[in-house]
């Protein structure tokens, strides 16, 4: 039913409350918004559909909403919609409540899809603090779900609708035949046993938190007969199985509101609340952000890779299988690339060198080996600057352009056109190459010329020289013949080979040198987080990346290291914030105490809401703003324009606070006042003349105090304002005293019975009463006794007139 057709015959209710418009319109009631012109604010009236109150159940429906006033009326808490007034329209009741300028919690959970625990337990806190104050009033709510929790645009949550709540004496679910309450949130109790307690209403708000977390309701279906079956036959599933990663002691609690037996939940809401309060207090930063996110296809890939038996693997080195290197530096990490190993390059190589070998031999093996005159140094097919004979071609040159190869009886060389001539009876063993250069071989037979030379040389040697080492060859009688001129031969090159050797040593010792001291062995090259991933060609400092995979990466790479906390905002606790170097892949010098500096995150920091900060009387009360930014807090909003005026609290006071007083949490989280502007300025009604009671209500509405007192008077009527301490328009504040006389009207007496007494006696006795006395004596005056008096004895008489002159009492003498 629209809201059009529920709407107010008039548009003034009861000659008060004026109507706005209509704010929504449920199955027993329009709300609409209203103005109060009596108290000048505007209120929500609640008005019940015509068919309701004219159809066959209507004293069932009127009582419900007189219910829902008493209800409401009976609690005082800020976080319970509260109910002004309540009457009856054209044959239609209505209820005057409190307007809440916001959202329902239904609106909220339909735009988010879900809350964090932070927020969830805020909502939840406020919730069951609402519904402590309603249990130890003995009333239970039983209709607990996100269209009946408000949020007001402080954030303030407010539980309405009490049209269901019954004292805990009577309380039971059916009411005029009906199943009341939405079956989602129902208790097993409401639905099997027909009762209604306390802890229903915790189940219900245990379900509740359970969507706010998981985005549903634990239990679904279409048919509101099979949810109701399962609330009674099923237990609650633990948000764990859904929501995995959110503190236990989150999921616990929940699984506590909506245990399924009546006895294994909290006995009421007040010691809900108090278990909520003993958990909050030891749930760590991580686990008040978290927030249950639903799957997609990018978190899916992401978690195939991160389970991948590739990723943190080495390479393989053979050049066949492995990734070619990369073009940019060796140390920029892409965003496709496998997760690096500590201490090992993507190219294969060490953070501590240049070069694909660290091992000091090598190097020094490779400076020695690489270049020798002697034997085709540069051929394609060279190892270690030694040509292997059987690569070699029939055309294959030298550098000299000649045969790499002497005959023992010429010195003349091979054209370069002329193969290699191979020699059947040479002793394979003899010509065996060594790679190390510091090996020696003799070559003459007689130890007195033989002379040393590298055995790199052997390869140059004529086969008809290496047969000359063993007598009883066919070479054997030609020995004596060509051994001056061997020796001769083989001077010139053991020398140029001795200089180039001793050249290489010196080259070898200058580039260790430059290793060791200047080189990839002098520094310690600063790796790359696994989780760090930076543009290609970009400086790539190291932040918000884990620190202790990071820390087991220094370790394995023997990197000193110094470690300090900070605390930071936006990077999580236990991540880096920076380093010293900041860049990944820079360097540390190993001959100085240098060591890498990291900063790591204590995670925001906290800070608690003085506890004392609503108490005007505190010091913290007196100074809220100063009190919170000593508290630590960096975002403290108040807006001025929201202030209110207040008849108890003083001027610059807290009238509300969000969070509340005692919460801990982070620093730059928002913390919204609303301060009192002290009491309101009002004028000083004018109640001179005006009946006593008139002059009660006007001093209410102002609320001013009066102090009465009363005095006889002859021209103002009784129980009417005779005069004020204050002048009518004077401005006052609410709680200003003012002192008010009341009239008592024109004072009376009894007229004594002065007859037969003296005149003169007479006279005085009624003179002392403030009447004036009149003597007559027609007859004379000879006894000077009173023998008449009018008015007559007894009458009441006023002692003075409308003039102000005293009331004439005649004595007639004789």
């Amino acid at each position: 039913m629209s809201g059009a057709e529920n709407e107010p015959r008039t548009q003034l209710i009861d000659g008060r409350y004026r109507i706005l418009g209509a704010i929504a319109d449920g199955g027993m009631a329009t709300i609409y918004k209203a103005t109060d012109e009596r108290l000048e604010r505007v209120v929500a009236v609640k008005v019940m559909h015509t068919q309701l109150a004219q159809g066959p159940h209507r004293d069932e429906f009127i009582a419900r909403f007189h219910r829902e006033a008493r209800s409401a009326a009976a609690i005082s808490n800020p976080h319970i919609v509260q109910v002004y007034d309540s009457g009856t329209t054209n044959g239609r009741d209505y209820l005057v409540m409190e307007y809440v300028h916001g959202v329902n919690l239904r609106h909220e959970m339909n735009e988010r899809g879900t809350f964090t625990v932070h927020e969830t337990v805020q909502i939840m806190s406020q919730t069951l603090d609402g519904l402590s104050s309603a249990h130890r009033a003995g009333v239970v709510h039983r209709d607990i779900k996100p269209e009946n929790i408000l949020q007001n645009d402080r954030g303030r949550v407010q539980i309405t609708d009490f049209g269901l709540a019954k004292a805990m004496s009577e309380a039971t679910l059916s009411t005029t035949g009906m199943l009341l309450g939405t079956a989602a949130y129902l208790a097993p109790e409401m639905i099997e046993n027909n009762l209604a307690t306390p802890q229903g209403d915790l189940y219900s708000v245990g379900i509740m938190a359970w969507e706010m977390l998981a985005g549903h309701v634990p239990f679904t279906s279409d048919n509101p007969v099979t949810m109701v079956f399962k609330h009674v036959h099923e237990d609650v599933p633990s948000l764990e199985t859904v929501c995995p990663g959110i503190d236990h002691s989150i999921s616990a609690f929940i699984s506590h509101l909506t245990a399924r037996t009546v006895e294994a939940r909290p006995t009421d809401a007040t010691a809900a609340l108090q278990e909520l309060k003993t958990i909050s207090a030891h749930i760590e930063v991580e686990g008040w952000q978290y927030r249950y996110a639903k799957p997609n296809a990018e978190n899916e890939a992401n978690k195939q890779r991160a389970t991948s038996p590739l990723v943190g693997t080495l390479a393989p080195t053979d050049s066949s299988i492995a990734p070619p290197p990369p073009k940019h530096s060796e140390n920029t990490a892409t965003d496709d690339a496998s997760p690096a190993t500590p201490g090992v390059r993507t190219d294969g190589t060490s953070p501590l060198s240049d070069s694909p070998s660290t091992d000091k031999t090598d190097a020094i093996e490779m400076l020695t080996t690489t270049f020798n005159p002697s034997i085709g140094n540069g051929h394609p097919q060279q190892k270690h600057g030694i040509t292997d004979p059987s690569t070699m071609s029939a055309n294959s040159t030298s550098p000299e352009g000649q045969v790499p190869y002497k005959n023992a009886s010429s010195t003349t060389p091979r054209p370069t056109t002329q193969a290699m001539p191979r020699v059947s009876y040479m002793d394979r063993s003899s010509a065996t190459v060594s790679a190390q250069p510091t090996e020696r071989r003799t070559i003459a037979n007689d130890g007195s010329n033989a002379k040393n030379i590298p055995t790199t040389l052997i390869s140059t040697l004529d086969a008809s020289a290496t047969v000359a080492n063993k007598p009883g060859t066919l070479a054997d009688a030609s020995t004596k013949k060509t051994k001056s001129q061997k020796r001769s031969s083989l001077r010139k090159p053991v020398v140029v080979m001795t200089i180039i050797l001793a050249l290489l040593a010196i080259l070898s010792s200058c580039g260790v040198a430059w290793w060791y001291f200047m080189g990839p062995g002098s520094y310690y090259t600063v790796p790359t987080p696994e989780d760090l991933h930076c543009a290609q060609n970009t400086e790539c400092p190291i932040s918000d990346v884990k620190w202790k995979p990071y820390e087991s990466a220094l370790k394995a790479a023997g990197i000193p290291y110094k470690t300090s906390e900070q605390f930071s905002d936006s990077v999580a606790k236990g991540k880096i914030i920076s380093t010293d170097p900041q860049q990944s892949g820079a360097h540390i010098s190993k001959r100085t105490e240098a060591t890498l500096k990291v900063v790591i995150s204590k995670g925001v920091r906290q800070a608690t809401i003085p506890s004392d900060i609503l108490d005007s009387n505190s010091a913290n009360g007196k100074k809220p703003m100063e009190a919170l930014s000593q508290a630590g807090f960096t975002n403290i909003v108040h807006n001025e324009s929201k202030d209110e005026y207040s008849l108890d609290l003083p001027q610059g006071s807290v009238k509300s606070i969000t969070p509340e007083p005692g919460t801990t949490v982070a620093h730059n989280e928002k913390v919204t006042l609303v301060l009192s502007k002290g009491p309101m300025p009002v004028s000083m009604p004018n109640v001179i003349g005006r009946s006593k009671n008139d002059a009660q209500a006007a001093f209410a509405d102002a609320k001013l105090q009066p102090t009465y007192s009363e005095q006889f008077s002859d021209s103002v009527p009784a129980d009417s304002i005779i005069s004020t301490s204050i002048k009518a328009d004077t401005q006052l504040h609410w709680g200003d005293k003012v002192d008010v006389v009341v009239s008592k009207g024109p004072k009376t007496v009894t007229v004594p019975d002065v007859r037969g007494k003296n005149s003169n006696d007479a006279q005085q006795t009624l003179e002392a009463l403030g009447l004036k006395v009149k003597i007559s004596a027609p007859l004379g005056d000879l006894t000077h006794t009173v023998r008449l008096q009018s008015p007559e004895p007894g009458q009441q008489v006023r002692v003075r007139g409308d003039d102000g002159n005293p009331t004439v009492i005649t004595l007639t003498v004789v």
